[in-house]
């Protein structure tokens, strides 16, 4: 999935970044208030982790103006400031939750994923079946029949994106946005490759190409 930072404090936004990305999502990084708001407008981003003290347009603007726009996607403030009604301002404006710095790297990444869980499951299980295959988007398993199947963070996250959009044709344009980053300039074939693979071991006939448009993943049969 694809997160936005927009925090000031560049040691600690590129440091946010590092790890997120361990944790295999796919990170921008702004440190200004203006570009922050531009970059989520115009972006498909999963999650915002949002600083409030910004230059140029605090947090509490940005929330608001995305809301007022009809962008829902889940937003997670940062502040170095603590006390009720800051956070009842945050939430007011439309954030999603509230951390308050100093902050535990684990907590803000636990906060994220529960976000992420609620947004992409409104409820029902993260679980994905097709015909034999099922993939457990909150554990990262991979199962065809009962036979678990192994595969790398890349390669369960390109899966991802064609689970979650099953039936439908994925661009690799959709696939470079939503697992790799912004600023990624390598190969853009570099999702073939990983196509490739998944198609060795899952089974030839589990991901389609459609010619000219990108990839459908289709139930096993």
């Amino acid at each position: 999935m694809r997160l936005l930072i927009v925090e000031d404090e560049k040691r600690l936004a590129l440091s946010l970044a590092k790890g997120l990305t361990a944790e295999c999502y796919a990170v921008d990084v702004v440190h200004d208030g203006i570009d922050g708001l531009h970059r989520a407008s115009e972006g498909t981003y999963d999650l915002i982790v949002l600083d409030i003290m910004l230059p140029g347009m605090n947090g509490y603007r940005i929330c608001s103006t995305l809301r007022a726009a009809g962008n829902d996607v889940p937003i997670l403030m940062l502040t170095a400031k603590d006390g009720e009604y800051d956070e009842a301002e945050g939430l007011d404006t439309g954030a999603d939750d509230y951390l308050t710095k100093p902050f535990s790297y684990v907590v803000l990444v636990a906060r994220v994923k529960a976000l992420l869980r609620r947004r992409g499951n409104g409820g029902p299980s993260p679980v994905h079946t097709l015909g034999d295959l099922k993939v457990d988007t909150a554990a990262r398993r991979v199962f065809r029949g009962e036979d678990e199947i192994t595969l790398t963070a890349k390669e369960f996250a390109v899966l991802e994106q064609l689970v979650l959009r099953a039936g439908e044709v994925v661009s690799k344009g959709d696939i470079l946005e939503h697992v790799w980053d912004f600023a990624y300039e390598g190969d853009p074939n570099i999702v073939e490759v990983y196509v490739s693979t998944l198609r060795r071991k899952l089974g030839a006939s589990l991901i389609k190409t459609v010619r000219g448009a990108g990839y459908r993943l289709e139930a096993p049969r």
